[in-house]
């Protein structure tokens, strides 16, 4: 069996007003994107697909690959426009035989073994899963004018994360066709935000939900940053 993460360090991260991308910012003087590659490093998983920013290949080999002795990332290579680009091109850089590919982004710095090890077992009972925590908070679902149209119950809402696992054929046929049909998409008006809507959109397969953690947060704004530190001196 072989498994595969693929760790998303492509985007810019306008949110955190910051010259530095957030996937290089440092936590306790280490790059955000170390926290993630050193999980899977020491984990079960078996090769690591870095998808970067354009022109970063270099940077990373030396900067961080290299100078943080990570020898599972077997593949550095260029993302696209979209989240959506940068995971297709991360699938299509997997030449070797796979089974299970973890799509996990880099700017979430506190996955660990125990939500890996969720993740595979599932996956091999499901095919499909995505890592979540159940809401704390109660959820509105508004419409158009900003008024609320639905409350769902808070018992079945799920605030995803990654890593999202699935079946390596599985996934790469789905981000193919999403590829195919991307303009028509566009046209409809439908974002995709994440893998499993890729699956969700162009298979069949039904996804299960697996426990993250709360920890298991993004950083996406200053104040995540400030977090992250804090949960890293925890």
């Amino acid at each position: 069996m072989n498994t595969t993460a693929i760790v998303l360090a492509a985007g810019q991260g306008k949110r955190m007003r910051s010259a530095t991308h957030k996937q290089y910012l440092l936590i306790k003087g280490r790059p955000v994107l170390y926290y993630s590659l050193k999980a899977f490093e020491d984990s079960f998983i078996d090769n690591i697909v870095l998808v970067t920013g354009k022109g970063e290949q270099d940077f990373c080999q030396k900067e961080i690959i290299q100078k943080y002795n990570f020898k599972k990332v077997t593949v550095i290579t260029e993302g696209g426009k979209e989240r959506y680009h940068s995971v297709a091109y991360g699938l299509r850089a997997i030449k070797w035989a796979c089974d299970y590919v973890f799509i996990h982004d880099g700017a979430r710095p506190f996955i660990d073994n125990e939500i890996l090890t969720r993740a595979l077992n599932e996956v091999k009972l499901s095919g499909a899963c995505v890592t979540g925590m159940p809401v704390k908070d109660t959820v509105k679902i508004a419409d158009d004018t900003r008024y609320v149209a639905s409350t769902p119950s808070r018992s079945l809402v799920w605030q995803i994360q990654t890593p999202q696992v699935f079946e390596k054929d599985l996934i790469t046929d789905a981000y193919e066709k999403l590829l195919v049909n991307e303009e028509r998409l566009i046209a409809d008006g439908i974002s995709i935000t994440d893998d499993a809507m890729v699956v969700e959109y162009f298979s069949d397969k039904k996804i299960k939900l697996t426990e993250g953690s709360y920890k298991n947060i993004k950083i996406t704004t200053p104040e995540d940053l400030k977090i992250a530190q804090i949960l890293l001196d925890a």
